[in-house]
């Protein structure tokens, strides 16, 4: 039996990724949400002065209000003549969830306009062997190649005639700068005329730098401007807010989505190397953080563990209403977005209701949380926690509002306005 080697590369690129990612999780903690800057004050009276957050005075309990999204402030106009003439193709595959897929989307723009390539529409990957989607399975085609017009040259596909022994492949950092493609991609791309990309992440965290390159713009668009689901992901996940909504009636509507996966806890090392700073909070520390800044029994809590384990049953004795999302998802949509080998599915629909949900709570650090906080804080919705062990019985909530919005330090700061 012959073999494709095209899956051949493709699969070493992706188990070497996975190793990667591992590592990086190891030594990824939360930032202290109380950790002081320099001459900076951080106080509830503070935050709530300054308009980063504002207490809802119509609901029961310590809800923060929306405010104003944000509009985009990057520049949106590219030189058009930039992109006629293609000099070959960037290929890549889409891994791990959500989360990844906005860097790794964003890095490929970066590259292959650098390089005037065209860039090839990506597979999806998951973690499993064979779990193996196209990229309309989730996303829209059509809107995302016309987000990139004028930007990046797409194609759906290779060309026939096109070997992959004409592909070489090539590893790059999230967040990759000029710097780094004229040293480690151009020559490569030069030699072989075509590559494919595999971005790993030194760091989880999403914090902007004061360094300015000329693919600001391009990364700004690759992940806030691109990326839209395809319609029936979206219905079931409508479905899923409207049915959390319905059952959170004793709380306006209103609803918390904690990022709490028991197969996560249990393989993770929840303490920094060294720091002691804690990466990941379990089921009874989650429920002691939501009752000590003032959530009552009644809350509804979204979890994005998918099907019930006992572990989580000390959380449901303190908040009665908490659910998983085989209690919220349609029975009909359950086959193909539940109950699928695949976990791809799932990721995405855990990523989209934490973007929306009146409060976002992640029990693990790491991307989930870094990009879902950019998601919510550029649609106008600060109201991201970080948990803590709060000695005493209680405290104010705006002292665990995220670094990320106190400090205003996460890059989608330097892609909105």
């Amino acid at each position: 039996m012959g073999f494709d080697l095209r899956q051949v590369v493709a699969g070493i690129l992706t188990v070497t990724m996975f190793v990667m990612l591992g590592q990086m999780i190891k030594r990824d903690h939360f930032d202290s949400p109380q950790e002081k800057l320099p001459g900076e004050a951080q106080d509830s009276q503070v935050i709530e002065k300054d308009g980063l957050v504002k207490l809802s005075k119509s609901s029961k309990g310590p809800w923060i209000e929306d405010v104003e999204e944000l509009k985009p402030c990057w520049s949106t106009v590219f030189d058009q003549n930039e992109i006629e003439q293609s000099r070959g193709y960037v290929t890549f595959s889409l891994t791990n969830g959500p989360e990844y897929h906005v860097s790794q989307i964003a890095d490929a723009m970066v590259v292959a306009r650098y390089l005037s390539a065209t860039l090839v529409l990506p597979d999806i990957r998951g973690s499993k062997p064979g779990d193996e989607r196209t990229f309309e399975d989730i996303y829209d085609v059509e809107k995302f190649m016309k987000s990139l017009e004028g930007v990046v040259k797409v194609a759906k596909g290779l060309p026939d005639q096109i070997s992959i022994r004409d592909i070489a492949a090539v590893k790059v950092p999230n967040r990759v700068t000029d710097d780094y493609i004229v040293e480690n991609v151009v020559p490569v791309f030069k030699s072989k005329g075509n590559i494919r990309l595999a971005t790993y992440f030194p760091t989880a965290n999403m914090r902007k730098t004061a360094q300015k390159s000329s693919a600001d713009s391009v990364a700004c668009l690759g992940m806030f401007g691109t990326l839209e689901l395809q319609p029936e992901i979206n219905e079931v996940i409508d479905s899923m807010v409207e049915r959390l909504r319905t059952l959170s009636r004793k709380s306006n509507g209103q609803f918390i989505a904690v990022d709490l996966r028991v197969e996560v806890l249990e393989n993770k090392n929840c303490h920094g190397s060294g720091s002691g700073a804690k990466s990941c909070y379990n089921a009874q520390e989650i429920a002691l953080f939501l009752r000590k800044v003032g959530f009552d029994a009644d809350t509804t809590i979204y979890l994005t563990q998918s099907r019930w384990d006992s572990s989580l049953s000390v959380l449901k004795d303190i908040f009665p209403r908490t659910y998983t999302k085989e209690n919220i998802m349609p029975k009909d949509k359950k086959g193909k977005f539940l109950q699928s080998e695949g976990s791809e599915f799932e990721k995405v629909i855990d990523f989209y209701i934490c973007s929306r949900s009146d409060v976002f709570v992640p029990a693990i650090s790491g991307l989930f949380y870094a990009n879902v906080a950019g998601k919510r804080i550029a649609s106008g919705k600060p109201q991201i926690l970080v948990p803590a062990e709060i000695p005493g019985t209680s405290a104010h909530i705006t002292n665990y509002l995220s670094p990320y919005v106190a400090k205003k330090n996460h890059l989608v700061y330097s892609c909105f306005c």
